[in-house]
């Protein structure tokens, strides 16, 4: 409800407002998606018509393919526009195009407006006009333009009486049950987690911001991923707060947002195919039963578990852990970055697509950097830096509570297992480290 471009722009140019929320009727399984995020959905939808009721108006819901459902309201109310907020992933951008060509047909106005970002696709472009395939450059670019001021939070709304709304979207509806515990939905939530990162975190963030037992990160994700925090808002305070280093490393965490939505925007094969066009074609030998045994938290390596294992049970993991567990997945098992990125999509609250392939080609190799693969981080020397008193690893693995944490800084000797119930070690990491170096290299040569 605060600074919703397409919201408030539409607001001060129509007398009433249809707000309204386009229900897939998609259910069952998918590659993209599961049950922690859709509930998140559900929570925010249900406290967005609770915020549209106090001011006046309720939410519209309707379900099924978009664009013929816009066209019936459009038919039953006589709307003269239609205004809405840009997608910058290819499946938002097609339903889209879309509205915009049968738009003349129905005798409307298609009004799209940029929202989800600071820098919107082609407003970062290298002197020759080209997107940017490396972050630094990008970033120091970015820096160099502008901040846009947040806009007006909405305090009035009119919505026609007559126009029907289903009822509000279920868990159910898409064959979906509950999963785990996951952070309060909606925007006072949102909002809640805003002030007390702006007064509790920012100004040390960029010392705890690694440490995953601490609580040095902003939290924020899923709030920017669903819309219920505006961008230019949460930049805007950030840099108010004269947090000085903190709030810099802050705001470099959302330039990484953007370049790797720009990515997505410009090269939207990296959905299918590594960025990196060398790569393209890369086997990956790894098996499918390691495969399982990383999903599962049973890999015999504690940091690795500890994150699976929180990322199972709570929809989040920490974004030092992220890139443990993704490199490992990739680098140590040598499993495609694809199925890796599609099990976050499924378990992830903040799952965002720009984000989560970004992070996942980033962390294979295959992506956006300028000298990808020869970064292999190490579980056990990772585990040492960044939870050294191993209060991270025991919180998820609790089979591990009375092991040294001096155990998880080095790989246990083939057959020493840290605890009877653990597993050992399903590979060697200094092993797979040498042979991850020799397949990239074939490929470089290839």
């Amino acid at each position: 409800m605060t600074d919703n471009t397409a919201l408030n722009l539409a607001s001060e140019t129509g007398a009433q407002i249809i707000p309204l929320y386009l229900q897939s009727d998609w259910s069952g399984s998918s590659h993209w998606t599961g049950a922690k995020r859709q509930q998140f959905l559900v929570g925010c939808l249900e406290s967005l018509d609770a915020n549209l009721r106090f001011i006046g108006g309720r939410l519209i819901v309707r379900r099924g393919e978009a664009i013929a459902e816009l066209g019936k309201i459009v038919r039953e109310s006589g709307a003269e526009a239609i205004y809405l907020n840009r997608d910058p992933d290819p499946f938002g951008r097609r339903v889209e195009e879309k509205l915009k060509a049968v738009a003349p047909e129905w005798g409307i106005r298609v009004v799209d407006c940029k929202d989800v970002t600071l820098r919107e696709r082609a407003e970062v472009l290298t002197g020759s006009g080209e997107p940017y395939k490396v972050f630094t450059p990008y970033a120091k670019n970015w820096l160099k333009q502008a901040m846009p001021t947040p806009g007006r939070r909405l305090s009035q709304i009119t919505v026609p009486e007559s126009v029907r709304s289903g009822p509000l979207p279920a868990l159910g509806d898409w064959g979906l049950v509950a999963e785990g515990s996951i952070l309060p939905a909606g925007e006072k939530a949102a909002r809640e987690r805003l002030t007390h990162f702006l007064n509790e975190g920012i100004s040390r963030y960029h010392l705890r911001r690694d440490f995953p037992i601490e609580s040095g990160i902003s939290r924020l994700s899923q709030d920017l991923r669903f819309g219920l925090l505006s961008i230019r808002e949460v930049a805007q305070r950030c840099r108010a707060t004269e947090a000085g280093t903190g709030a810099e490393k802050y705001l470099g965490e959302l330039i990484w947002r953007e370049f790797y939505q720009q990515v997505l925007w410009h090269f939207p094969e990296v959905l299918t195919h590594e960025f990196n066009e060398k790569y393209r074609g890369m086997k990956w030998p790894g098996s499918s039963a390691h495969f399982q045994r990383w999903c599962d938290g049973q890999t015999g390596f504690p940091i690795v578990d500890a994150g699976m294992r929180e990322l199972r049970e709570t929809g989040f993991m920490h974004n030092r852990v992220r890139m443990i567990t993704a490199m490992f997945l990739t680098k140590d098992l040598h499993v495609d970055w694809r199925m890796g990125e599609s099990w976050f999509m499924q378990h992830l609250v903040d799952g965002e697509i720009a984000s989560n392939n970004g992070g996942w080609q980033w962390s294979a190799g295959t992506g956006a950097d300028a000298a990808p693969y020869f970064r292999i981080q190490n579980p056990w020397t990772q585990s040492k830096r960044y939870d050294p008193e191993g209060r991270y690893i025991t919180r998820w693995v609790p089979e591990l509570q009375t092991v040294p944490a001096q155990r998880f800084w080095t790989q246990p000797e083939e057959g020493d297992r840290l605890a009877n119930d653990y597993p050992e070690p399903i590979v060697n990491h200094a092993y797979e480290r040498d042979r991850t170096l020799e397949l990239f290299k074939i490929v470089g040569r290839g």
